[in-house]
């Protein structure tokens, strides 16, 4: 491509079309090939729009993060009580990963557990964006606390952890072919881990 010219597709439409890919197959199951042919553009158009896949695959995760998938993170920095907040993350998350490609659950949630070894900068990437949305729990349970909707005594980290592996784990569900209402089963059982605030003196 000669320098100035511009290009002759939409990078926009070609990164969601290329992230959806990658939350359907994953990455390391999605090829060049598939990239290729969801974007519509050849390879020296597909180097010079993202760099690599690893750069794609970045990118990818950034925009469902500011997209499809940012129910449930908006659910809980909005929702006006601690318990409601916590329910609505479980359920915007549930429905997230059931309306992804091919029930492939959360992006984030199942992204690169298990990899080659020369995708484990990329990994590690995946890791510290799930450790973030522990941190962005426990920050709203201590929310909870300061606004007396939870008794100062709770173990913030052990509910902070406890709701992040239920946030993973309705993903794992939806891609082994749960239905809706079962997901919504779990986050109800889920939910009775929520102290009351009226237990804080039961909570050593």
């Amino acid at each position: 491509m000669a320098r100035g010219r511009p290009r002759s597709f939409d990078r926009d439409a070609a990164l969601r079309r290329a992230m959806e890919v990658f939350w359907a197959k994953g990455y390391e199951a999605t090829q060049l090939a598939d990239l290729l042919a969801a974007t519509g553009i050849n390879p020296p158009s597909f180097y010079a729009a993202f760099g690599s896949k690893d750069a794609l695959y970045r990118e990818a995760v950034d925009l469902y993060l500011a997209t499809v998938g940012a129910g449930s993170m908006k659910a809980l920095a909005e929702t006006g009580d601690v318990r409601g907040a916590i329910e609505g993350m479980l359920i915007a998350g549930l429905d997230t990963a059931l309306a992804s490609p091919s029930s492939g659950g959360c992006m984030v949630s199942l992204g690169l557990y298990n990899c080659q070894d020369r995708n484990a900068p990329l990994r590690e990437h995946m890791r510290e964006l799930r450790h973030g949305t522990l941190r962005l729990i426990r920050q709203r349970l201590e929310r909870g606390v300061a606004d007396g909707e939870l008794p100062a005594g709770a173990d913030l980290d052990r509910l902070a952890a406890y709701f992040v592996t239920i946030l993973q784990g309705l993903s794992f569900q939806a891609q082994d072919g749960a239905r809706r209402e079962t997901l919504l089963g779990i986050v109800e059982t889920a939910m009775a881990a929520l102290p009351a605030p009226e237990r804080a003196g039961l909570s050593g």
